[in-house]
């Protein structure tokens, strides 16, 4: 990765960071327990990959501030009400994330209950927020958001993947949970950062449509090769949880250097979707980079 890609990525982390404090209530503002908690789940860790890809779409086409600002918290808050569900004793059962207890161990599960919805609730009344766009659009963007989120996205891939523990999925089956599980959040965020700066049209959405599946599918594939390869500490999560809960993976149905080949073939994939943006698509490529080249 560049020196330029490197600065650009810290400056957005650092102000995603700033952001999401200031759109999270006070830890002391009643009830102070819940939202004390909210800000645990939230600050203070992860990648920011989602909040990445929303800045790194809205440079193709000049997006407000102000609103990128706005749709990459409201992705990450998904994003991170997601995690906190999902390490829950009723789903994966995990008592670490981003390297320290998971809320529901740091708290208790109710209370790591009511974290998921306030912070799901938290996004939409961000976005709700954003005054740099046309009324239409940004009822378009809660909507994609919703989409993304629910039955037909995130939450649907979860539930596929809680029914497929112990099942021998085909590798077809394998790639719709994840295009629901994982891919639907990060399409939320190439695509809303793009809305943030205009009204898309037919040609422009399919080459990020393109793009937004390749890096899904990539960032998964990644996630089960490091998920097999990898320790906890490097990985602030439990390693080689997968396995031990027999679930069904990229590296179990394909194998670990067929699983990474298949990787490296979808970042070429995401860079073959960019063509028509030329040069303003350099940071997309370079996130497709950082996906699958990562190591935790």
């Amino acid at each position: 990765m560049s020196g330029a890609f490197d600065d650009w990525m810290k400056t957005v982390q650092a102000g995603s960071e700033s952001d999401l404090s200031a759109y999270l209530p006070a830890a002391t503002a009643v009830p102070a327990k819940l939202h004390e908690a909210m800000r645990y789940a939230l600050l203070g860790g992860g990648k920011r990959v989602r909040p990445l890809l929303v800045y790194a779409a809205g440079a193709l086409f000049d997006a407000d501030p102000a609103t990128l600002s706005r749709a990459a918290a409201a992705v990450e808050m998904i994003h991170a009400y997601s995690l906190v569900h999902d390490d829950m004793p009723c789903m994966d059962d995990d008592a670490l994330r981003r390297g320290k207890p998971t809320v529901h161990v740091a708290y208790d599960e109710a209370t790591a209950l009511l974290v998921g919805d306030a912070l799901q609730s938290q996004a939409f009344l961000v976005l709700s927020e954003a005054g740099g766009v046309p009324p239409a659009r940004q009822v378009a963007m809660l909507r994609l958001l919703a989409h993304a989120s629910g039955s037909a996205g995130m939450c649907g891939g979860q539930a596929i993947d809680l029914d497929s523990v112990g099942l021998s999925l085909t590798l077809e089956q394998l790639e719709r949970m994840h295009q629901l599980k994982t891919g639907a959040l990060l399409r939320a965020a190439v695509i809303l950062g793009a809305l943030a700066g205009k009204d898309l049209d037919d040609a422009e959405l399919v080459a990020l449509d393109a793009y937004a599946r390749a890096i899904g599918l990539a960032f998964q594939v990644v996630d089960d090769v490091l998920d097999a390869t990898a320790d906890s500490a490097t990985l602030g999560k439990t390693a080689g949880k997968d396995a031990a809960d027999n679930k069904p993976t990229y590296v179990s149905i394909l194998g670990l250097e067929p699983s990474r080949a298949l990787a490296q073939t979808l970042r070429l994939d995401a860079h073959a979707a960019l063509a028509p943006f030329g040069d303003k698509a350099l940071r997309l490529r370079e996130l497709a980079d950082l996906i699958v080249q990562r190591k935790a």
